[in-house]
């Protein structure tokens, strides 16, 4: 007796068919899954017998083997216990149903319940593509396939149900596509109206978000840094469709999309602790995951104290940093997770705290403060687009009472800055004014003829390299944008500058 059920399998955010082959032979009661199964494949041996059991199915205690095609992939993960189930059902003569063109994706319980399993999204948007045109899975991830179009998705919830369906006894409402009431939110960002003073760092937190530039943020212990950073998911521009489903399908196969989310609309805010390995940033594991620079695709990595972060953690930023994707490879094979991000960091400029401070001194031993800033390597420096010096807030300006500009005003502006980017790199793959090649910076980086002289003074007295000089190009057309301004004109352009000086304060100054 024999069977073959459909399900599918997923290696990073590649999906691909996988045929769950059946053969049941008159013999001694064995029960083999071959195809390359991991661990918690094998063990699904367990959980189909006693599901099928519990279910009010009779097991057939013959010998039975599993195939999981193409046996040249490994197969990772509780996600084919139930097209395996379903295949012993059908070889065995118990489901009498037509499953030409039917995918099946969930984990069991013992009792025969249908669990939720990671990376139904992306498997589901590329189910249609081979050929699949209904697909079963679990009730607690049918909210992932209301955003997938041209495909019949049925959620289940347990075996009996599916059963029912299939013999149809019960039939299953499906899933319908909608991308109304889809919108969920992953956190409610505090208000910038919270924050008293500090009008220099939120408008370069404004500019860091109207053009998707990275920023650093050093000032003395209290100042603001992480409320701001905290304070920054509030104005961050409206996600496009292709971006939500971007993020969500990471989300999906990182098993981190919360309960009942169709759709993640809100840029994510990642801030992991200083105590994080590189693995756990980048991603990674025998079948790699997605690690805390893919979970903030199109949305903000906070890097709070980056000093205190690892060297080997902070230099992993590097690539992805400048490329918008990591790969990973590992002996299970290479993966490849997108990573377009802000990189946000705040840091102290020194142990103490007060290095540099107009009136308080700073206790730290000589030489201490140069070694502390030293953690924060010169390319990765190199790669911040805006630096803020955040300054302690004075008695006055914390104890007003005049309410300061609300992130809803703010935001405001940065939206209409983004339209202008949308229009500008339409058809280009680019979604903002930090993502320019060298060829869109020297085509859109138009400067009237008082900036371009500026620019050369300063080129020659910073002595800036290359890539500090494309950032100040993209950071000027930014702040053009919010200027509505075609041409980059000196005011622009000086504003820019300004947001590259305290590596020649901090990082150049005898510490």
């Amino acid at each position: 007796m024999f069977a073959t059920v459909n399900s599918l399998g997923i290696f990073g955010l590649e999906t691909y068919p996988v045929e769950t082959e059946a053969n049941i032979n008159k013999g001694r009661s064995r029960f083999d899954v071959v195809g390359l199964p991991d661990t918690a494949v094998s063990e699904s041996r367990e959980r189909v017998e006693a599901a099928i059991k519990n279910s009010g199915f009779s097991f057939p205690y013959q010998h039975i083997t599993i195939n999981l095609a193409p046996a040249s992939k490994k197969k990772e993960g509780s996600l084919y216990d139930l097209a395996i189930l379903t295949a012993i059902l059908k070889a065995s003569n118990q489901l009498k149903a037509d499953l030409s063109g039917c995918a099946f994706i969930g984990e069991l319980s013992l009792a025969g319940d249908v669990r939720p399993v990671r990376g139904v999204l992306p498997m589901l948007i590329s189910a249609a593509k081979t050929g699949i045109h209904t697909v079963f899975i679990p009730q607690d991830n049918a909210a992932e396939a209301r955003v997938v179009q041209d495909i019949t998705v049925y959620p289940v919830r347990s075996v009996k149900q599916m059963a029912a369906h299939l013999t149809g006894e019960s039939p299953i409402e499906p899933v319908l596509f909608s991308l109304e009431n889809t919108r969920s939110e992953l956190t409610d960002a505090p208000d910038f109206a919270d924050v008293k003073g500090q009008s220099a760092a939120k408008r370069a937190l404004e500019i860091a978000a109207a053009g998707g530039h990275n920023c650093l943020m050093i000032g003395p212990p209290g100042s603001g840094k992480s409320m701001l950073a905290k304070r920054l998911p509030s104005i961050l521009p409206d996600m496009t469709l292709e971006e939500s489903l971007e993020t969500t399908q990471i989300y999906s196969v990182a098993g981190k999309l919360p309960a009942g989310t169709a759709l993640i609309t809100r840029r994510p805010f990642r801030a992991p602790h200083h105590s994080i390995s590189a693995v756990g940033l980048s991603g990674g594991g025998a079948v790699p995951r997605p690690g805390e620079i893919s979970l903030a695709h199109n949305g903000v990595l906070f890097m709070d104290e980056l000093p205190e972060f690892g060297r080997a953690t902070t230099e992993a930023l590097r690539q992805p940093l400048e490329d918008g994707k990591i790969t990973l490879s590992r002996a299970a094979g290479t993966v490849a997770y997108p990573c377009s991000l802000m990189l946000v960091a705040a840091m102290n400029p020194c142990p103490c705290g007060y290095f540099g401070h107009p009136t308080r001194p700073c206790t730290c031993p000589k030489g201490m403060p140069a070694k502390y800033l030293a953690r924060v390597s010169g390319p990765l420096l190199d790669r911040m687009d805006i630096h803020i010096e955040v300054s302690a807030v004075n008695y006055d300006q914390i104890s007003t009472a005049l309410p300061s500009e609300s992130s809803a005003d703010i935001k405001k502006r940065v939206n209409a800055a983004r339209d202008i980017q949308k229009e500008r790199f339409q058809g280009t793959g680019v979604t903002c004014n930090a993502k320019m090649t060298p060829a869109m910076t020297r085509q859109y980086c138009i400067l009237t003829d008082q900036a371009q002289i500026l620019l050369r003074q300063v080129f020659d007295k910073l002595g800036l390299s290359a890539r500090a000089y494309d950032k100040i190009l993209r950071l000027s057309r930014t702040i053009a944008d919010l200027d509505h301004s075609a041409l980059i004109e000196s005011a622009h352009l000086a504003e820019a500058v300004q947001y590259r000086s305290l590596d020649r304060k901090f990082w150049q100054t005898e510490a």
